[in-house]
């Protein structure tokens, strides 16, 4: 059988910003992503996480200047070499802050901005807006002002403008940081929803590791613009030294693992679980 192709690519990627006096945003950077997966990248703030995300849709190098080496391939395409309004057909880019991804009146009209410049018809569009709105959960919704909505549903009206561009990737750079908690658990929602059910190659850094371990199936941490691990989540959460090293946290029921074997009250082979059935099954047997 034919191995699979990689969807995206990064082959000894290194990049510094113009102004950086040589300090590399991002250095030697090997990964591959796969259709399909669920990526969650961590690191603190300054590991490089948003520099990576930008090399995604070209922005980097094209847009932003610096030293650029290496290659990204995205469904096939160098971004090296490919415009970004091209790469934008590809990859959906949703932000931090909602708000400063909004600039129309209504919500319809904010989702119609991109189709305008693909050259869609009235009739298309219209038919595409109500689509994506119906994906993220705001139908009906086409005539309200983007600034009245809440911050949950500004940063579903940004997943919406992104899907109705018709990516195959969707990256987003801490999409809950500026949410209330029933904010974040719509944003999730939309993005595992789309991950599970359209196959759609989602790339999410986030500080939400509990969330993280429950969806990912891929785990890349970073610091000081390296990839210093990366696997499943049972496998990263489980280098407990390393996190802790990088000042990160761990999902609380791989913390109990950690500190019920620290005790020796369980052998877990220093394997521990990461979702809450997992934690359920493993430390049943404690209280037998």
């Amino acid at each position: 059988m034919e191995e699979a192709k990689p969807i995206i690519e990064f082959n000894d990627l290194s990049f510094s910003y113009k102004s950086a006096d040589n300090h590399y945003a991002l250095k030697n950077i090997n990964l591959k992503i796969y259709e399909g997966d669920y990526v969650a990248l961590l690191g603190l703030n300054g590991a490089g996480k948003t520099t990576l995300q930008l090399c995604l849709n070209g922005v980097i190098p094209n847009s932003i200047l610096g030293d650029f080496s290496g290659e990204v391939i995205v469904d096939g395409h160098d971004t090296f070499e490919t415009p970004v309004r091209e790469l934008a057909k590809i990859v959906g880019m949703v932000f931090d802050n909602p708000e400063f991804q909004l600039s129309q009146m209504s919500v319809g009209e904010e989702i119609a901005l991109g189709l305008e410049s693909l050259g869609y018809s009235y009739q298309e569009m219209v038919d595409t807006i109500t689509e994506v709105l119906g994906i993220v959960g705001l139908s009906g919704l086409e005539e309200r002002s983007p600034f009245g909505l809440s911050g949950g549903q500004q940063q579903r009206l940004s997943i919406a403008s992104a899907l109705a561009m018709r990516p195959k990737i969707l990256v987003m750079d801490e999409p809950t940081s500026n949410v209330d908690p029933i904010g974040k658990e719509e944003i999730f929602q939309v993005a595992y929803d789309l991950n599970r059910k359209r196959n759609m190659t989602v790339i999410m850094a986030e500080h939400e590791v509990e969330v993280m371990a429950q969806f990912a199936n891929l785990v890349v941490v970073m610091h000081d613009g390296e990839i210093v691990l990366q696997g499943t989540p049972e496998e990263v959460f489980s280098d407990v030294e390393l996190l802790e090293s990088l000042g990160l946290r761990m999902p609380q029921v791989a913390a109990l693992g950690h500190s019920l074997e620290k005790q020796n009250l369980m052998n877990l082979g220093g394997k521990y679980p990461v979702k809450l059935d997992q934690a359920i099954e493993t430390y049943g047997r404690l209280f037998e």
